[in-house]
């Protein structure tokens, strides 16, 4: 029942992206299409998932022993710089397509905060290196699905008259509220 309670928090009632506003820049400029938010959404997701399960490990078994927990932001921003290296490397060389797949996704996740943020809740909610993982995937799945959903509201925008004053920047931001303000609805539900 636990880890229903923090998947379903983490996708519907504290979305990432929706509610927590981390990850707002690949929220807003990586979701013109929905292929490339799709495609991006999977990045985030692996990138998201080993980045947790690392940033536990050393925090639990290096920061907290040791007790230079103060160090964790700058030791987290490097470890996720150094993954996301170290899985395009690895990509590069085990899986071509897979590489090409992800394109520039992989390096525009070095600069996401939301990955960074999770990584901080996991070791401030203190949960267990399963509950960490859980808690991962599920906030990957929610930005995911607020991204997917804001790059389809995003290409039928394409389709309607909008004013020439509110095209671009400025009605993607309503979206953004409005699609934000929908999230808002599962408040309460666990």
């Amino acid at each position: 029942m636990e880890y229903f309670i923090i998947i379903i928090s983490a996708i519907f009632v504290s979305n990432i992206v929706l509610s927590q506003f981390l990850g707002i820049c690949p929220f807003l400029g990586v979701s013109g299409k929905v292929s490339t938010a799709v495609g991006m959404s999977g990045a985030v997701l692996f990138v998201m998932t080993i980045a947790t399960i690392v940033t536990w490990l050393i925090f639990n078994y290096v920061l907290e022993p040791f007790n230079i927990t103060f160090l964790q932001t700058i030791i987290f921003i490097l470890v996720i710089a150094s993954l996301v290296q170290m899985v395009e490397i690895v990509l590069k060389k085990v899986s071509p397509p897979l590489y090409q797949a992800l394109g520039i996704y992989l390096p525009l996740i070095t600069t996401n905060c939301a990955v960074l943020g999770v990584a901080i809740l996991t070791i401030s909610n203190n949960f267990n290196l399963v509950e960490g993982v859980v808690f991962a995937i599920a906030n990957a799945i929610g930005f995911g699905l607020a991204m997917t959903l804001f790059a389809g509201l995003r290409e039928h925008l394409d389709l309607m008259e909008v004013p020439k004053s509110m095209r671009g920047a400025p009605i993607a931001l309503v979206t953004a509220g409005i699609l934000a303000l929908a999230f808002m609805g599962f408040v309460g539900l666990v």
